[in-house]
């Protein structure tokens, strides 16, 4: 891999962290009044909060943009604790919908198939965005806009950092196979998941990163089950930073992120499973298709899993952030 090679996905990978951002701020702009109102009425049970979770994250592709809009809504008193767990499960759920448009990428097929691919369809979208935000002076359409010039740009920068990473060989460059074999020791993987998350403010897009690397065909099963377990980690680390300085609540709410606890259910059932049985497939290379598939499987199953259990999560929090207990009251007379 050349300096070339390098500077080229530096590049993809700032366009496609550029792109996202640019279409969440979109889609917040366009719909976030009423994004808020829907938050704060279809609370009533769980489940209910569960799809509404599911719904406004695919919406605004950001789990942290929910989650930070739920930490607030519960500092401000608006929201129950009870009822913002179910939104944040739904919000786990809802943000691996970028993952599968990204998958879109690696379709293969001639004819009616290769319209599914974002790069069919994407520069379309780029024009039409082009004429909305730069010529139009109505707000909502500037927004429109902007929702699909971040979605092209996206797509673009993620097919050049692709581009890069597969035209580099790195494949036959015995230092990154070596570097991505660390990562199917399950504590490594985790770790090296959550920093790249936790640096990068999103799940998303270092899920879109690890999809990026296995056009290499290096990373394997093995490697990437635990860097997902990773991100998933990550990602609540923009709830955490938005609950300092919040009521015991909100700090309550943000901890009540069950990818950490679902994430140690995960690994250790599946290497107990692994101790007993042979799994050829996690020495199969990966693909786009295949990240999402572990992604979403993985939070749908902490959910199901965990979502009947809402209210010990809500006892779990309460318990590790405690009420301060009332100063004892002295009787002067004594």
């Amino acid at each position: 891999m050349d300096i070339f090679d390098f500077l080229t996905m530096l590049g993809g990978l700032s366009l496609f962290l550029f792109g996202m951002s640019v279409m969440g701020q979109g889609l917040e702009r366009a719909a976030g009044s009423k994004l808020k109102t829907i938050l704060e009425r279809l609370t009533s049970s769980p489940v209910k909060g569960f799809f509404l979770g599911v719904v406004v994250t695919a919406v605004i592709q950001s789990s942290s943009a929910t989650t930070v809009m739920v930490v607030g809504f519960v500092n401000s008193g608006v929201m129950k604790l009870t009822q913002a767990v179910g939104i944040i499960m739904g919000a786990n759920v809802g943000t691996t919908v970028t993952a599968w448009l990204i998958s879109l990428a690696g379709l293969e097929g001639d004819g009616i198939i290769q319209l599914f691919k974002p790069s069919s369809f994407s520069p379309i979208l780029a024009v039409i965005g082009v004429v909305f935000y730069v010529f139009l002076n109505n707000s909502k359409k500037k927004d429109i806009g902007a929702i699909l010039l971040g979605f092209a740009t996206l797509m673009f920068g993620m097919e050049t950092m692709s581009g890069a990473v597969a035209g580099a060989g790195l494949a036959d460059v015995p230092a990154f196979t070596n570097i991505l074999l660390m990562f199917s020791n399950p504590i490594l993987g985790v770790l090296a998941g959550a920093v790249l998350t936790a640096i990068i403010q999103s799940s998303s897009a270092s899920v879109g990163i690890l999809q990026a690397l296995s056009s290499t065909g290096a990373v394997t099963y093995g490697s990437a089950i635990p860097i997902i377990m990773g991100q998933n980690i990550g990602t609540t680390v923009t709830a955490m930073l938005s609950s300092v300085g919040a009521n015991k609540n909100a700090r309550r709410d943000a901890l009540i992120h069950f990818n950490i606890i679902g994430t140690a259910v995960f690994l250790i059932l599946f290497y107990a499973v692994r101790l007993v049985i042979d799994l050829p497939i996690l020495n199969t290379a990966v693909n786009e298709a295949g990240i999402a598939i572990i992604h979403t499987t993985f939070n749908i199953v902490c959910t199901a899993v965990l979502l009947p259990f809402n209210k010990l999560l809500v006892k779990l929090a309460c318990l590790t952030i405690r009420d301060e207990a009332p100063e004892p009251e002295v009787n002067l007379l004594d």
